[in-house]
């Protein structure tokens, strides 16, 4: 089973963590196969920038999609994840959903705790897109700058510990799930300071994307998330064009 880890940020360093940490639960036979945005921003922080980040994920699936089984969109706030199921026929996981659902089968309620305050918002339409809005205790953002994107976990992990357990106890959180590519790794670390379960976002994704992958679930071939006829495109990377003009095979 090949699996393809989609960082749709442009931080090659944070491709490698989220990489690390999912080879820690892969099974045997499971191959990821990790692709790092090669324009776009940093990393994504705002509604525009998921935009901007959704349609890199896109080219970057319809150039993939053929040489893997499933594929992981590795930002939290899943940026292309509905139109990727629509348009190519491998399951595709969003790191953010794979994580929110996993906690919801741990706990009546989660939390997400993040490193920064613009990630709220996207972050809160996620949830709500997603229907978990009455299962979501809250999202927590650290206030505060930080160095670098790349070393943002190292230099705040006691403040996101100390967050995450303020969140526990002023809300009715029974899951922690800390929230960011840049973060991926951290619930292992610090498990053991926190009184209730945590969810790691990509550990998460990777067995969702092989179990969808073990039950060989069919495309629809109905429905809203049907393939969309064929439709010409003016300008488009050559991969997805095709795979939208339905000259792909």
């Amino acid at each position: 089973m090949r699996i393809l880890l989609l960082n749709p940020n442009t931080t090659t360093a944070v491709t490698d963590r989220l990489a690390a940490t999912a080879q820690k639960v892969i099974s045997p036979g499971t191959t990821l196969v990790p692709v790092t945005a090669t324009r776009g921003v940093p990393y994504i922080a705002t509604r525009a920038e998921a935009q901007i980040g959704g349609a890199i994920a896109l080219e970057t699936l319809a150039e993939h999609h053929d040489k893997v089984d499933a594929a992981i969109i590795a930002a939290f706030g899943d940026p292309g994840l509905m139109g990727a199921r629509e348009l190519f026929d491998i399951p595709v996981v969003g790191m953010g959903e794979a994580a929110m659902l996993t906690a919801c089968m741990l706990g009546r309620r989660f939390a997400i705790v993040t490193f920064a305050m613009a990630l709220a918002p996207w972050y809160q339409e996620s949830v709500d897109i997603l229907n978990l809005t009455q299962r979501c205790a809250g999202i927590r953002m650290l206030d505060g700058t930080f160095r670098s994107i790349t070393d943002v976990q190292e230099e705040k992990e006691d403040l996101l510990v100390e967050l995450s357990l303020r969140t526990i106890a002023e809300t009715d959180a029974d899951v922690i799930i800390f929230g960011g590519a840049p973060l991926a790794g951290l619930a292992e670390k610090v498990r053991d300071r926190i009184p209730v379960p945590v969810v790691d976002q990509v550990q998460a994704a990777v067995k969702q994307a092989e179990t969808l992958v073990a039950l060989n679930v069919r495309k629809a071939t109905t429905g809203t998330f049907r393939r969309p006829v064929a439709k010409a495109t003016i300008g488009l990377p050559p991969a997805l064009a095709r795979r939208i003009e339905h000259k792909d095979g």
